[in-house]
């Protein structure tokens, strides 16, 4: 019985399985010699990765590898926009501004007849000039007054008919006020620093669909201002009692934004930039204009009176100005994007990642200057001019 639970001996071999030969065990050491390098090394790799690179080291985290722009630090917003305001000056933008403030105002009158031609299709034209005064407040009177006599004017003589005639009397119109909308481009390719590379078609055709698309969103909100105070009717409720006239503001602001990001994203001549990067020039831009707007608007009501310097022609005037307030506003918003774009090296432009160089768009494949010093010790170096 004690031989039957006695422990067996240490000296005692036991029998080699069959499974694992003498050759196998040594293949198991080369694995585990294989995987331990492989760990280790990507160990290594990671903590290198973690430390701070060369440029980090002399400038400070400064957002070179962020991914969105809210994950740019203080110190790179700061780099930011003190880069934006002397691009300002360098890029002209004042110049430029006034360009497509001219072309624009060219572009006007096109525009407003092809507005009032589709319009007359579904309502009368002759109220949408009462409808105007749902933007005072934000648009000058002089404009307003400018912009209703012209569209009573136009709706006199015009015959909204679906004919020939109307069809290319239309196609006129719509290439007309098309001008304006590429001098915008242009104004974009400057902010951005890019060459216009798109072939005549092409560019037509989408500065084009952007006209077409700015007149439809002006039928249809037209539209909606006559359609929601009857659908309220209908359903017996007070529009006194609803909150319509605040809800105004942050609808249009959200309007003015997405229109705006369009722009960004499809305006320039280069690859397109993702959304979260047209994103804070959007923001910016759109609560600009709703308060430039409104403040110039206040200006001319209280303290200028350009009737009274420039006759009938005051009015014409106080609508240029206003449209070169709304390019340098649209321009600074863009300025803005493209610097954002020049603070990161992470690459900022749509499909997969490419390195820097190959991105097909410059802001994208440049990294921006450090700006070093306090913030408005670097702004009161350069300043530009109107």
């Amino acid at each position: 019985m004690a031989g039957l639970f006695a422990r067996p001996s240490r000296s005692r071999k036991e029998p080699r399985s069959i499974s694992e030969p003498r050759h196998r065990r040594g293949l198991d050491k080369i694995d585990a010699a294989i995987l331990l390098t492989f760990v280790a090394s990507s160990a290594l790799a990671a903590w290198g990765w973690r430390q701070p690179s060369p440029r980090e080291k002399t400038e400070g985290d400064r957002g070179r590898l962020s991914a969105a722009p809210q994950k740019i630090p203080a110190k790179g917003w700061k780099d930011i926009l003190v880069r934006s305001y002397r691009e300002i000056g360098d890029d002209d933008v004042f110049s430029v501004a006034r360009s497509i403030a001219f072309t624009g105002m060219l572009a006007l009158f096109p525009a407003l007849a092809a507005f009032v031609s589709i319009y007359g299709l579904f309502a009368d034209v002759n109220q949408a000039r009462e409808h105007l005064a749902a933007l005072a407040g934000i648009v000058p009177a002089e404009v307003m007054t400018l912009i209703g006599e012209q569209m009573v004017r136009i709706a006199e003589a015009n015959n909204a008919s679906l004919s020939l005639t109307f069809l290319l009397s239309l196609g006129l119109s719509f290439w007309s006020a098309n001008s304006g909308m590429k001098a915008l481009f242009k104004g974009l390719n400057v902010a951005y620093e890019e060459q216009e590379t798109r072939s005549f078609l092409r560019l037509n055709m989408v500065t084009m669909a952007f006209t077409t698309g700015l007149i439809a969103l002006f039928v249809v909100a037209a539209a909606c201002v006559i359609g929601l105070p009857i659908l309220l009717q209908a359903l017996h409720i007070d529009p006194a009692r609803l909150p319509l006239a605040w809800l105004r503001w942050p609808v249009l602001l959200l309007v003015v934004m997405g229109a705006i990001s369009l722009l960004y994203r499809f305006g320039p001549s280069r690859e397109q930039a993702r959304w979260r990067w047209v994103t804070p020039g959007s923001l910016a831009a759109g609560a600009l204009w709703i308060a430039g707007s409104s403040l110039f608007s206040l200006y001319l009501s209280r303290f200028a009176d350009y009737s009274a310097t420039y006759g009938s022609l005051g009015a014409v005037f106080g609508f240029m100005m206003w449209l070169w307030l709304s390019a340098v506003i649209v321009l600074f918003g863009a300025e803005l994007n493209a610097e954002i774009e020049h603070q990161t090296a992470v690459d900022s432009t749509i499909g997969p990642p490419l390195p820097l160089g190959a991105r097909g768009a410059q802001m994208a494949d440049t990294v921006g200057a450090a700006q070093p010093g306090s913030l408005w010790k670097a702004l009161l170096q350069k300043r530009p001019g109107p």
